[in-house]
């Protein structure tokens, strides 16, 4: 087997490849890559406490918390306690983290058309299942 040829060389690239037009599609929405996530996670279910943000993200706490740094201090989201559980701190959207969703799934949408572009609707689909089978055995 050629190295060059391998299926873990091959998404090595792409995953760098990937990583470049995702966090321009971010910045096409006034964010960074990994807020981006944060802020998919949040419009799920807003106000969950960082860990758990950490957890559905796969993500170290502290990696969550340098990337938090960046939405708070931007507005997008901020931290708060539920009224009925003051012991646990969580971190919900700000109106602007609500409104930013429009356009950063613009982008998003965007993205997912070049990068399918050159696919026909089965290869698309069957890239799709793919990737989401070899997720789950990877992580």
């Amino acid at each position: 087997m050629k190295f060059e040829e391998s299926i873990s060389y091959l998404l090595a690239k792409i995953s760098v490849s990937h990583q470049n037009l995702v966090e321009t599609a971010a910045m096409g929405a006034g964010l960074h890559r990994g807020q981006a996530f944060v802020l998919f996670e949040l419009w799920k279910k807003d106000g969950q406490r960082q860990i758990d943000l950490a957890t559905n993200l796969g993500l170290s706490p502290p990696t969550v918390n340098k990337t938090l740094g960046g939405l708070l201090e931007n507005d997008f989201a901020t931290r708060g306690k539920y009224e009925n559980d003051e012991r646990s701190t969580r971190i919900f959207l700000t109106q602007k983290g609500r409104d930013v969703r429009e356009d950063l799934i613009g982008q998003w949408e965007l993205l997912e058309e070049r990068i399918t572009g050159g696919l026909t609707d089965t290869e698309a689909l069957m890239l799709q299942q793919l990737l989401a089978k070899l997720l789950v055995e990877i992580i």
